[in-house]
């Protein structure tokens, strides 16, 4: 207990003085976390928009498809991304296999099927709302979908932080492609399980710490704005 006790000083320490390892984990773990979010946001919303506007054979499949993936395991998508970046996979002349592009792939496979999914909803039910009025305005569906994308921007902001949370607190993927490689691709989620099998406690303690005040505040805002979207649009 005495030992727990003083991990746990020790973990508040390094917070507290802005321990530079902790710091530099922090910082990277926050830029490949928010880079894979930006870039699966740019491609899930197109994607979101298209299966809630338009009608097509195998839509329907489509749909299933893209909400069994949004329970995709890590593992396996980030066995797929090192396959697709190692040296005889097809991008394997690129380089980016553990590397931060490479953890930044693997997240964005993780996160595009959740943002697409929960946006898809939300832009079909503004749709089946807002239909009628704007092809009574001439738009057209590719102009409709940018229209409901601003009119759901509070709604579809939220499944955007849905999947910051599953990418910031995703170990599996980014230490396959990754490599978890000291002050180059180390984040909170690889460095906590290896500072932990090493015994390192106050490391481990401190940035659990901070990674559990990162998901409390991004469903706390996740939380706020459906609410805030309850109230101001009904």
């Amino acid at each position: 207990m005495t030992e727990l006790r003083g991990a746990f000083a020790q973990a508040l320490a390094l917070i507290g003085g802005a321990d530079p390892s902790l710091v530099e984990i922090v910082l990277l773990t926050v830029q490949v976390s928010f880079s894979a979010v930006l870039l699966a946001t740019a491609i899930a919303l197109p994607l979101g928009g298209a299966l809630a506007l338009y009608r097509f054979p195998g839509r329907r499949g489509l749909v299933v498809l893209l909400n069994a993936l949004m329970g995709l395991p890590p593992v396996v998508a980030g066995l797929a991304v090192y396959l697709l970046l190692s040296r005889s996979g097809a991008l394997g002349a690129w380089g980016l296999l553990f590397t931060p592009g490479a953890m930044i792939a693997a997240q964005c496979v993780l996160v595009t099927p959740i943002v697409a999914a929960l946006s898809r909803q939300v832009l079909e039910d503004l749709w089946a709302e807002y239909a009628e009025q704007l092809r009574s305005l001439g738009a057209g569906r590719a102009r409709a979908i940018a229209t409901l994308v601003w009119e759901g921007r509070h709604a579809l902001l939220t499944a955007v932080l849905a999947g910051f949370g599953r990418a910031i607190a995703e170990v599996g993927a980014v230490l396959i492609v990754g490599g978890n490689i000291a002050h180059h691709t180390r984040v909170m989620t690889t460095a906590i399980a290896l500072e932990t099998s090493k015994g390192d406690l106050a490391l481990a303690l401190g940035l659990g710490m901070l990674l559990i005040g990162m998901s409390i505040v991004v469903n706390a805002s996740a939380y706020l704005l459906k609410e805030y979207a309850q109230v101001r649009y009904g």
